[in-house]
C-alpha cells in the first residue's frame, strides 16, 4: 500500500513508520524539515517536504497515495497555535485527501475529547473527529490517552539528575501505551476492513497515577524522588495571565490541558474488543512495569560503565614531579 505519514519526525510518527516499513508499505513522509528527516529516509522512506498550514503543499504530497495515518500535532514550544495545525492544517488535509481519492485515512485523537469542551486541544480532536466522519473518506480513529515515552522526561531522568518532579495534588490516572504498540494498531488499521469508520480506544493494559509511577521509578534507580507540588489554582491562574499575550496563546492552550488531569477520573478504557477486532495479541502489549525496567537497566549499566572507565582513566593518571636543578 502507498502510504503518507504526517507526523513522522514526532515520537507516534517515527514508530508508524518503522513499523509500516517492516510490514512492507511504501511509505511516504510529509515533513517540514527535510534535514531532521534524514533517520526516514535511512530507514527507506521517501521524504515528502510539505506543511500542514501550507496547504498548496498537501496535494502534491498525496499523489498516488491510497491510505493515511495521521500523526501530526502542534508543539508547546511551536511558534503557531494549536488551532493553526490541529484544526486549519487538519481540515486541509482532510480536504486534499478527498480531492486525490484517498481509499483509508486513519487519525489520532485524544481519549474522552468530547468530554472537555473547554481544553481547546480536546475540543479541535473531537471537531476533527466529526468533519472526518463527514468528509466522505474511509477512516479509522484512534484514541489513546498518553505515550510511555513522555514519562522519561517527566519522572525517570528528574529523578535519576536529583531534579525536581513536579505534580499537581491528585492527578488522574492514565492507562500509558507505549507509541511501538500504538503504530501497531494505526498499519493494522488498514488491512481490517472491519476498522473502517469506527473510533477506538488505544490504551495500555491499566492506568496509572502519578504517585504510582514515581514509586516505581525509585525502586528501579535505586534514588529518592524530590517532588513539588504545583496548585492547580496557580496553573489556572498563569493560563488566564497568558492568554493577553499573543506569545503566550499556545502556551496557555496546553496548560489548559491540565484540567484533564485534575478532575481524578481514570482515563483508561476496555480493549478486549478492540484487540479482537484487530486482530492483535494483547499478551503482546508492553506494560508500563516492564518499559521502565528496561529504561532504567539500560541506563543503570551505562552509568556504571561510565564510572568504570572514570576510575580506570583516575588510577592510569600520574602525578606529575618537576625535577630540581
Amino acid at each position: 500500500m502507498n502510504l503518507l505519514v504526517v507526523g513522522a519526525t514526532g515520537t507516534l510518527g517515527r514508530q508508524v513508520v518503522r513499523r509500516a516499513l517492516d510490514e512492507d508499505h511504501q511509505v511516504r513522509c510529509l515533513v517540514r524539515s527535510p534535514r531532521k528527516a534524514s533517520f526516514l529516509k535511512e530507514w527507506g522512506a521517501e521524504i515528502f517536504q510539505g506543511d500542514l498550514t501550507k496547504p498548496e503543499t498537501l496535494s502534491p504530497a498525496l499523489e498516488g497515495i491510497t491510505a493515511v495515518i495521521d500523526a501530526a500535532t502542534s508543539r508547546p514550544t511551536d511558534s503557531l497555535r494549536i488551532q493553526q495545525v490541529d484544526w486549519d492544517g487538519k481540515v486541509s488535509l482532510i480536504q486534499a485527501a478527498v480531492a486525490a481519492g484517498v481509499e483509508r485515512f486513519v487519525f489520532f485523537s485524544i481519549l474522552n475529547a468530547e468530554k472537555f469542551p473547554n481544553v481547546p486541544l480536546m475540543e479541535i480532536k473531537h471537531c476533527t473527529e466529526l468533519f472526518l466522519a463527514e468528509s466522505g473518506l474511509k477512516y479509522t480513529i484512534l484514541r489513546p490517552c498518553g505515550f510511555m515515552q513522555g514519562l522519561i522526561s517527566q519522572y525517570a531522568i528528574p529523578i535519576l539528575e536529583g531534579q525536581a518532579v513536579w505534580m499537581t495534588g491528585e492527578t488522574s490516572p492514565i492507562a500509558y501505551l507505549d507509541t511501538q504498540d500504538i503504530a501497531k494498531f494505526a498499519v493494522r488499521a488498514l488491512e481490517v476492513p472491519e476498522t473502517e469508520d469506527k473510533t477506538f480506544p488505544v490504551v495500555g493494559t491499566r492506568a496509572w497515577g502519578a504517585q504510582e509511577i514515581i514509586n516505581l521509578c525509585e525502586r528501579l534507580s535505586g534514588k529518592d524522588a524530590k517532588i513539588s507540588r504545583v496548585p492547580i489554582g496557580f496553573l489556572r491562574g498563569m493560563l488566564g495571565f497568558l492568554r493577553f499575550f499573543q506569545w503566550g496563546w499556545n502556551v496557555s492552550d496546553r496548560l489548559a490541558f491540565a484540567e484533564v488531569l485534575a478532575n481524578g477520573k481514570p482515563l483508561n478504557a476496555p480493549m478486549d474488543e478492540v484487540y479482537d477486532v484487530f486482530g492483535l495479541n494483547s499478551q503482546e502489549t508492553t506494560t508500563l512495569e516492564a518499559y521502565l525496567q528496561e529504561y532504567f537497566s539500560r541506563i543503570m549499566k551505562k552509568l556504571k560503565e561510565i564510572d568504570y572507565e572514570k576510575n580506570k582513566a583516575k588510577k592510569k593518571k600520574k602525578t606529575p614531579f618537576k625535577s630540581k636543578t
